[in-house]
């Protein structure tokens, strides 16, 4: 097991590698952690191919993007990561986040397997009450500073955000602000009938943050997609179940052992 740094797309891209063998298994973190959220499935990869676990960009030991980045700008990192290891057609396995830029990578390069756990890619439904609180903090953000001064409109507006934004969001720096707004609005649906490759939809069935209906969704658009679920889990619901999403998984990548 090593780990490197490799500068990728403008970013230094910090990587673990484990294991031997012909075909590679790139894993993916989901947002606000980092490479070791998914040693579970590293150390079932590792059993007989070459593992790549990658901290994202803005996560762990990799630096953040200069830009705000989206989906497209990751899957466009990790294409060049795939070409610079000289990878080809390898197994994707993404969390939550990481299963975004899976999906669309997948959607438009040759993939050996694809693993989405609670993956995001299906734009959330929301409230009124979402939208109410979004729009009035940013009618805040442009009326405040004439108010009652900037100085003053900047403690209050950190204020609301510090009330009223979701943990991840209030734990980011400004930058990865910028980025999840990205992530969290984009809609992949229309690229999931693209992919080819056989799919393994694992889910907990409580996952609050990627809802089983995304599962259905993801399951129905996805050509050749199974899905497994587990009665009690939430969002990491590999820590919740770690033995069967661990056997699951070791099926699903191992199919000829």
């Amino acid at each position: 097991m090593v780990e490197k740094t490799i500068e990728i797309s403008g970013v230094n891209l910090h990587y673990r590698r484990s294991g031997t063998g012909s075909q590679a298994i790139i894993l993916m973190h989901g947002w606000g952690c980092d490479l070791n959220a998914l040693s579970l499935f590293e150390r079932v990869g590792a059993e007989h191919h070459t593992v790549y676990n990658l901290d994202l960009p803005g996560f762990g030991k990799s630096s953040e993007p200069s830009t705000a980045w989206g989906v497209e700008e990751y899957t466009v990192m990790l294409e060049a990561f795939v070409a610079a290891m000289g990878i080809q057609n390898p197994i994707l396995l993404g969390h939550s986040f990481g299963g975004r830029v899976a999906i669309l990578y997948a959607s438009r390069n040759p993939v050996q397997r694809l693993v989405l756990v609670d993956a995001a890619g299906v734009r959330p439904r929301r409230s009124l009450k979402y939208y109410a609180k979004v729009y009035s903090f940013k009618l805040a953000k442009r009326i405040y500073p004439f108010m009652v001064g900037r100085e003053k409109a900047e403690r209050k507006i950190a204020d609301m955000r510090s009330r009223r934004g979701s943990y991840d969001y209030n734990n980011c720096s400004p930058m990865m602000r910028s980025v999840m707004v990205n992530v969290v609005n984009s809609d992949l649906r229309h690229v999931m009938p693209l992919i080819k490759a056989p799919t393994l939809l694992l889910w907990g069935e409580e996952d609050t943050a990627t809802p089983m209906r995304d599962a259905r969704i993801m399951k129905k658009l996805i050509p050749d997609a199974g899905l497994v679920t587990f009665p009690g889990a939430g969002h990491f619901s590999f820590v919740d179940n770690p033995y069967q999403s661990a056997a699951t998984v070791r099926r699903f990548i191992h199919p000829d052992l």
